[in-house]
């Protein structure tokens, strides 16, 4: 009788190991995501190899953060001609993609599914199918 009631917590305790282990699997492919386009490539390797719904949703954010921050390169161009007020405004556009970058980063951070604000919704239904 002993032995059945040792080998229960000995079994709860693996599987919460095992569920530990699986959570922090997810938050790495989030985290990894965020951290650059090399990141963003390694976050698509381990994704691949165990696909979570956490990794899927922040890989799709970090893509879209990806792709309007390329689109927004053309802009930047051309406002750098413009003198002071083009400065200033492509310098806003840059922190607010720093800001929005920071926004999905923390709540990759904390585990939660998060879409960063003003775009992440429609991050989700550009690429709803992407990395599942």
């Amino acid at each position: 009788m002993n032995t059945a009631t040792s080998s229960a917590p000995s079994s709860a305790h693996s599987t919460n190991t095992a569920t530990s282990a699986v959570l922090a699997e997810d938050k790495t492919v989030a985290i990894v995501s965020y951290l650059t386009l090399i990141g963003f490539i390694v976050a698509l390797v381990i994704h691949g190899n165990n696909k979570t719904r956490l990794g899927a949703y922040h890989l799709r954010q970090s893509l879209g953060l990806i792709v309007c921050s390329l689109a927004m390169l053309p802009v930047g161009l051309v406002l750098g001609f413009i003198p002071v007020l083009g400065w200033l405004t492509g310098f806003a556009i840059w922190i607010g993609f720093i800001a929005l970058w920071a926004v999905g980063l923390i709540s990759a951070l904390n585990g939660q599914q998060k879409p960063v604000p003003v775009l992440g919704e429609k991050f989700q239904a550009w690429f709803n199918k992407a990395f599942e």
